[in-house]
This record gives C-alpha cells, sequence and structure tokens, in this order.
C-alpha cells in the first residue's frame, strides 16, 4: 500500500471523528438548552417540527420513526411521552385497523413555535461562537455534499401560521 493511500485514510477516517465529535458536541449543547428552556429533548423537537409540516399534521408512526432515525420501540417511548403531555394524539386509519398516525395537536404545534424561537438562535449563536460566516457556508456546503441533499434553511422551524 502505498503512503499516499495510507495518508488519504488517515484524513478521511480523521474527518469523519471529527464529523462524530463535532455532532455530539453540537447535539450535546443544543439540547441541554431546548431541555432546560423548553422541556423537549432534540428528538421531541425533531418529532414535532416532522409532523407540523407534513400533511394533515399527521404521519404514520412506522415512517415518523424512520424519519426520526428511531426504532419502532423508540418512536413509541418518544411518542408515549409527548402524548401524555397533550403535544402529539394518535389517530386511527379509517382504510386500514394496523396503521396508527401521530398527529400534532394545537398544543404541540404552539410549544413547537415557541421553542423553535429560542432553538433556532441558539443554534446560530452556537456556530457563530466557533465559525465565521465563510467558515459556515463551508461546513454546509461540505455537509450537504456528504449528506446528498441541499438543506433548506427554513427546515428547523415550524410553518408559518397561516391566517
Amino acid at each position: 500500500m502505498s503512503s499516499q493511500v495510507l495518508t488519504d485514510q488517515t484524513v478521511a477516517v480523521r474527518a469523519f471523528i471529527a464529523l462524530v465529535q463535532a455532532h455530539a458536541t453540537t447535539t450535546r449543547s443544543l439540547s441541554a438548552q431546548l431541555l432546560a428552556d423548553h422541556g423537549l429533548t432534540l428528538n421531541d423537537y425533531e418529532v414535532l417540527l416532522r409532523l407540523s409540516r407534513a400533511p394533515d399534521r399527521r404521519l404514520r408512526r412506522v415512517d415518523l420513526a424512520e424519519e426520526v432515525l428511531l426504532t419502532p420501540s423508540g418512536i413509541t417511548r418518544l411518542l408515549d411521552g409527548l402524548e401524555r403531555a397533550g403535544l402529539v394524539e394518535r389517530a386511527a386509519c379509517a382504510s386500514d385497523r394496523r396503521v396508527v398516525y401521530a398527529v400534532i395537536t394545537d398544543a404541540g404545534l404552539d410549544k413547537l413555535r415557541t421553542a423553535s424561537r429560542t432553538h433556532v438562535a441558539q443554534i446560530e449563536e452556537f456556530f457563530a461562537a466557533r465559525l465565521d460566516s465563510e467558515q459556515q457556508h463551508a461546513a454546509a456546503d461540505m455537509l450537504e455534499r456528504i449528506c446528498g441533499q441541499v438543506v433548506d434553511e427554513t427546515a428547523c422551524g415550524p410553518p408559518p401560521v397561516e391566517d
């Protein structure tokens, strides 16, 4: 194996480790703030966000689990807590009794809108403290290339209030 191949592998491994550590650092910090300010975990927030943007503000529980990268039992535990808090409710499918939907409630949408105001600001502060604007653009470009899609900058907040 040539030294060039080893160097390339080392850089790739270094990039991967840095990505994993950056993810852990970012999510730990932002999750702690979200929990302290609003009583929501990042997973709670993401579930409420995805439901708020879904048609009729509902998704099949199995589809929601796949979207937020949780197991079926993990999404059940998460949704049980959100249901107890009145932020999400279950809905049956009229055409297939085996299908259960998760539906964001009006209280859940209100909670998401309130939380998004501070959460989005905290995301911006977190990155601004570590990267200048040019570096943020470069990081976004690189990470979008890795995940294979351009991220909508409004994707972290609920849809606008309809009149």
